[in-house]
């Protein structure tokens, strides 16, 4: 059973995780690089503990599915623009410019299928994606760490960012094929409102075509979702 108070165990946790995106994206910048590399390897490590706690103690919210994927947008998102800024970077502004752009295309693509009442949970695509990116994250910020830089490292680092590109662009891809064939299999996604049964809706005679129209904006004004 889902809970309703936002103030629970997950929604902390992901709380102190939004702290530590925060951290790593201004450690970055002022290169503080052991410092960032170590406090963004606490903040991914802990992003499966506070989904993992909501589902076995019942703790799901609205908050809670809305703010811990916000928080993996800004800690993966943040860090490649970060790292953006660090001279000699092997991380590219285009590079960047991608990862952020695949994360608004999905992120507007999920909200308009699930806010018609449709489902869009992540698939294992998006999962691996995560995990890629954040390996190319480390491997970026051990570059600056470990001086000399090894060649197998510089290697690593390319392979792991031109994969982290790859996965990022094909799952978006990926994403938007599904969402077009959810909007066509049911025309109704982009328009549906989902009226609750105990809803009270004033009657309006019908005297003319536009008095149908009226209908559907009451109804309308008393679903919105969150």
């Amino acid at each position: 059973m889902a809970s309703s108070s936002i103030y629970n165990v997950p929604n902390a946790l992901t709380t102190v995780r939004f702290a530590l995106a925060i951290a790593v994206v201004v450690l970055i910048p002022m290169g503080e690089t052991w410092p960032a590399l170590i406090v963004f390897l606490i903040a991914v490590s802990t992003d499966w503990m506070d989904g993992y706690w909501a589902r076995k103690y019942g703790q799901v919210t609205k908050l809670g599915r809305i703010f811990d994927p916000f928080v993996d947008k800004i800690i993966i998102c943040g860090s490649f623009i970060a790292l953006v800024e660090v001279d000699d970077s092997p991380v590219k502004s285009w590079m960047a410019t991608i990862v952020v752009a695949r994360e608004l295309l999905v992120t507007s693509l999920r909200g308009i299928i699930e806010g018609a009442g449709g489902d869009f949970s992540a698939s294992w695509l998006g999962k691996w994606k995560m995990v890629v990116q954040c390996a190319a994250v480390v491997a970026a910020l051990l570059t600056f760490v470990v001086l000399p830089v090894p060649a197998w490292l510089n290697i690593t680092t390319l392979v792991l960012l031109w994969g982290a590109i790859f996965i990022t662009v094909y799952s978006g891809v990926d994403y938007t094929l599904i969402a077009a064939r959810v909007m066509q299999s049911d025309p109704q996604t982009l328009t549906q409102v989902d009226v609750p049964a105990s809803a009270s809706i004033p009657a309006v005679p019908n005297e003319d075509a536009g008095d149908e129209t009226h209908r559907d904006e009451a109804a309308g004004s008393v679903s919105d979702r969150d």
